[in-house]
Protein backbone atom coordinates (compact mmCIF):
# COMPACT_ATOMS: atom_id res chain seq x y z
CA UNK A 1 0.00 0.00 0.00
CA UNK A 2 1.21 3.95 -0.88
CA UNK A 3 2.82 5.87 1.73
CA UNK A 4 -0.02 8.19 0.91
CA UNK A 5 -2.99 6.10 1.60
CA UNK A 6 -0.95 4.71 4.46
CA UNK A 7 -0.92 8.12 6.23
CA UNK A 8 -4.31 9.32 4.87
CA UNK A 9 -6.15 6.00 6.71
CA UNK A 10 -3.97 6.60 9.77
CA UNK A 11 -4.71 10.94 9.85
CA UNK A 12 -8.57 10.33 9.28
CA UNK A 13 -8.55 7.58 12.02
CA UNK A 14 -6.33 9.80 14.19
CA UNK A 15 -8.56 12.68 13.69
CA UNK A 16 -12.25 10.49 14.57
CA UNK A 17 -10.09 9.21 18.19
CA UNK A 18 -8.72 12.51 18.86
CA UNK A 19 -11.98 14.20 17.87
CA UNK A 20 -14.07 11.77 20.35
CA UNK A 21 -11.97 11.84 23.31
CA UNK A 22 -11.35 15.56 22.71
CA UNK A 23 -15.35 15.58 22.72
CA UNK A 24 -15.75 13.72 25.72
CA UNK A 25 -12.99 15.24 28.20
CA UNK A 26 -13.53 19.05 26.79
CA UNK A 27 -17.36 19.16 25.89
CA UNK A 28 -19.04 16.41 28.76
CA UNK A 29 -16.97 17.67 31.16
CA UNK A 30 -17.47 20.83 30.74
CA UNK A 31 -21.51 20.74 30.87
CA UNK A 32 -21.71 18.19 33.37
CA UNK A 33 -22.84 20.64 36.32
CA UNK A 34 -25.31 22.25 34.18
CA UNK A 35 -27.36 18.99 33.33
CA UNK A 36 -29.12 16.76 35.11
CA UNK A 37 -27.30 13.90 36.68
CA UNK A 38 -30.02 11.67 35.03
CA UNK A 39 -29.79 13.18 31.72
CA UNK A 40 -26.29 13.32 31.86
CA UNK A 41 -25.74 9.22 32.81
CA UNK A 42 -28.38 8.45 29.63
CA UNK A 43 -26.19 10.69 27.07
CA UNK A 44 -22.86 9.00 28.46
CA UNK A 45 -24.26 5.84 28.00
CA UNK A 46 -25.73 6.59 24.71
CA UNK A 47 -22.18 7.53 23.56
CA UNK A 48 -20.59 4.70 25.06
CA UNK A 49 -22.76 2.23 23.37
CA UNK A 50 -22.31 4.29 20.08
CA UNK A 51 -18.51 4.35 20.19
CA UNK A 52 -18.47 0.55 21.12
CA UNK A 53 -19.77 0.11 17.95
CA UNK A 54 -17.59 1.65 15.54
CA UNK A 55 -14.14 2.54 17.74
CA UNK A 56 -13.08 -0.52 17.51
CA UNK A 57 -13.06 -0.25 13.59
CA UNK A 58 -11.30 3.15 13.86
CA UNK A 59 -8.39 1.38 16.68
CA UNK A 60 -7.50 -1.06 14.03
CA UNK A 61 -7.07 1.62 11.16
CA UNK A 62 -5.40 3.53 13.19
CA UNK A 63 -2.87 1.11 14.29
CA UNK A 64 -2.83 -1.03 11.15
CA UNK A 65 -1.80 2.18 9.28
CA UNK A 66 0.52 3.38 12.19
CA UNK A 67 2.23 0.15 12.22
CA UNK A 68 3.00 -0.33 8.42
CA UNK A 69 4.04 3.59 8.32
CA UNK A 70 6.49 2.77 11.24
CA UNK A 71 7.85 -0.39 9.44
CA UNK A 72 9.56 1.68 6.89
CA UNK A 73 11.63 3.60 9.52
CA UNK A 74 12.28 0.38 10.92
CA UNK A 75 16.23 1.37 10.24
CA UNK A 76 15.90 4.35 12.56
CA UNK A 77 13.95 2.69 14.96
CA UNK A 78 16.57 0.02 15.08
CA UNK A 79 18.72 2.60 16.83
CA UNK A 80 16.34 5.03 18.31
CA UNK A 81 18.73 7.53 20.19
CA UNK A 82 21.25 8.12 17.32
CA UNK A 83 18.92 10.70 15.96
CA UNK A 84 15.83 12.87 17.27
CA UNK A 85 13.86 11.44 14.59
CA UNK A 86 14.16 8.40 15.85
CA UNK A 87 13.75 8.88 19.65
CA UNK A 88 10.40 11.33 19.06
CA UNK A 89 9.06 8.06 16.69
CA UNK A 90 10.08 5.89 19.61
CA UNK A 91 8.16 7.86 22.29
CA UNK A 92 5.23 8.52 19.81
CA UNK A 93 4.99 4.52 19.11
CA UNK A 94 5.54 4.31 23.56
CA UNK A 95 2.47 6.85 24.09
CA UNK A 96 0.55 4.90 21.22
CA UNK A 97 1.07 1.67 23.09
CA UNK A 98 -0.23 3.13 26.40
CA UNK A 99 -3.15 4.83 24.64
CA UNK A 100 -4.10 1.03 23.31
CA UNK A 101 -3.78 -0.33 26.95
CA UNK A 102 -6.03 2.30 28.43
CA UNK A 103 -8.54 1.76 25.47
CA UNK A 104 -8.22 -2.24 26.09
CA UNK A 105 -8.91 -1.53 29.76
CA UNK A 106 -11.81 0.85 29.30
CA UNK A 107 -13.77 -1.62 27.05
CA UNK A 108 -13.12 -4.34 29.05
CA UNK A 109 -14.01 -2.74 32.64
CA UNK A 110 -17.08 -1.46 31.07
CA UNK A 111 -18.38 -4.87 29.36
CA UNK A 112 -17.42 -6.09 33.20
CA UNK A 113 -19.71 -3.72 34.73
CA UNK A 114 -16.51 -2.53 36.94
CA UNK A 115 -15.58 0.59 35.18
CA UNK A 116 -16.63 3.35 37.50
CA UNK A 117 -17.08 7.17 37.04
CA UNK A 118 -13.72 8.49 38.86
CA UNK A 119 -11.82 5.67 36.56
CA UNK A 120 -13.83 6.73 33.56
CA UNK A 121 -12.85 10.10 33.83
CA UNK A 122 -9.07 9.46 34.82
CA UNK A 123 -8.73 6.93 31.87
CA UNK A 124 -10.00 9.62 29.36
CA UNK A 125 -8.39 12.22 30.99
CA UNK A 126 -4.93 10.55 30.45
CA UNK A 127 -5.05 9.60 26.82
CA UNK A 128 -6.92 13.34 26.14
CA UNK A 129 -2.77 13.89 27.32
CA UNK A 130 -1.28 10.63 25.16
CA UNK A 131 -2.89 12.20 22.29
CA UNK A 132 -1.43 16.07 22.80
CA UNK A 133 1.66 14.38 22.98
CA UNK A 134 1.08 12.59 20.28
CA UNK A 135 0.18 15.24 17.52
CA UNK A 136 2.78 17.44 19.17
CA UNK A 137 5.89 14.62 18.66
CA UNK A 138 3.79 13.57 15.24
CA UNK A 139 4.69 17.09 13.98
CA UNK A 140 7.78 17.54 16.16
CA UNK A 141 9.84 14.92 14.44
CA UNK A 142 9.97 15.99 11.18
CA UNK A 143 10.30 19.79 12.14
CA UNK A 144 13.33 19.12 14.59
CA UNK A 145 14.76 16.43 12.94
Amino acid sequence: MSHLILLLLHLFAAFIFVGTVFFEVLMLEGIRSHVPRDAMRAVEIAIGQRARKFMPFVIIVLYGAGISMAWQYRGILAQPFDSVMGTLLSLKILLALSVLVHFITAIRRSAAGTLNARQFKFIHLSVFLHMLAIVFLAKAMFYLN
